[in-house]
């Protein structure tokens, strides 16, 4: 269970507050984290600031000796590593296997890893990339894998303000009758990612597991490639004129990650379940803004639990596989 040892619960935390700042006095010794994609960007600080405060990191990634690299020049390492490739389910299972024949438990998983803006393309099992990347192969490996949750862990999930760019569409899901636009791909699959967060919350609170998402920020890492220096200019040129601020700047990265292991370790389990986070709170505003802002909100459509529920079993449908609230036992002895 994450159980921070001497952490102020009352101290507050914001936009600026960085990962070693919301750790602050802390101590994870004991306890066990996963975390997706730790080989850049927030993944790899997410990772490095968690092990600096004594927990047990076990990091996922494509290319491992990319990781272990990055990991290195963070000063995260050494943590063990499992390569899973998210865009390819064979490669999920396969992660989600070496974890449950391993059989240690996890306090805390952290869904990191994703891409952003892509060019249309399929994954190798015919989905649309991002929504195939980004919500489908978390929601096989952390179903999969949810067993190993201890009771009383959390589950965060990394959304982003973009799932204000698009509501899932539960029927074109791979943009076979769509226009294919890539930031309402995009924003396709951070509304997922938010909609699988409420309903893993739902189903998984009976064991005092909580799932969260949260929206890191806008940070410069690896997950903008997709796009030009025009466009990402032409992004951050839209945002400073909606807020009226010609002085916006992205976050850093221990920023960025901030929100992450707040949302993880400090916040209280029940004030985070099922909801939706950024700058180190729980977002209350219900907004219909689209992403042209550098506003706080969420849309109504990502926190629906009806519309979690029909996402959920069209999920399982794509993939295959049903996956029922207690799984334990299919976990081997």
């Amino acid at each position: 269970m994450i159980a921070p040892l001497e952490n102020d619960m009352t101290k507050q935390f914001g936009a600026q507050s960085t990962t070693d700042e919301v750790l602050e006095g802390i101590d994870l010794s004991g306890q066990r984290v996963l975390v997706t994609g730790v080989s850049a960007g927030l993944g790899v600080e997410t990772a490095r600031a968690l092990k600096a405060h004594g927990a047990e990191v076990v990091g996922t990634a494509r290319d491992l000796a990319k990781a272990e690299a990055a990991l290195r020049a963070a000063g995260a390492w050494p943590i063990e590593l499992v390569a899973v490739d998210l865009a390819d389910l064979k490669s999920v299972r396969a992660g989600a296997d070496i974890l449950n024949a391993d059989g240690r438990q996890f306090d805390l998983i952290i869904a990191n890893a994703g891409v952003m803006a892509t060019p249309f393309e399929l994954t190798v099992d015919g989905f649309e990339r991002q929504f195939g990347t980004n919500h489908l192969g978390h929601f096989v490996l952390i179903n999969r894998i949810a067993p190993l949750i201890r009771d009383g862990g959390r589950l965060v999930n990394l959304a982003s303000a973009g799932h204000r760019h698009s509501d899932v569409d539960l029927d074109d899901p791979n943009f076979e009758r769509t226009e294919y636009a890539p930031f309402t791909a995009y924003g396709r699959s951070k509304t997922a990612n938010i909609l699988f967060t409420v309903e893993f919350d739902r189903r998984h609170k009976h064991r005092g597991i909580r799932a969260a998402a949260v929206h890191p920020g806008g940070i410069m890492t690896e997950l903008s490639r997709h796009m030009s220096a025009e466009q990402l200019q032409a992004l951050v040129d839209s945002i400073a004129a909606a807020e009226g601020d010609q002085q916006f700047q992205f976050k850093t990265i221990p920023q960025g990650a901030a929100t992450s292991v707040w949302a993880g370790v400090v916040a209280d389990a029940d004030e985070v379940g099922g909801r939706y986070c950024e700058n180190c709170h729980v977002t209350i505003r219900i907004t219909d803004e689209p992403m042209t802002t550098n506003s706080e909100g969420v849309r109504a459509y990502a926190l629906d639990g009806e519309r979690a529920k029909a996402l959920w079993a069209l999920s399982e449908r794509m993939v295959g596989e049903t996956f029922p609230a207690d799984m334990t036992a299919l976990i081997p002895a």
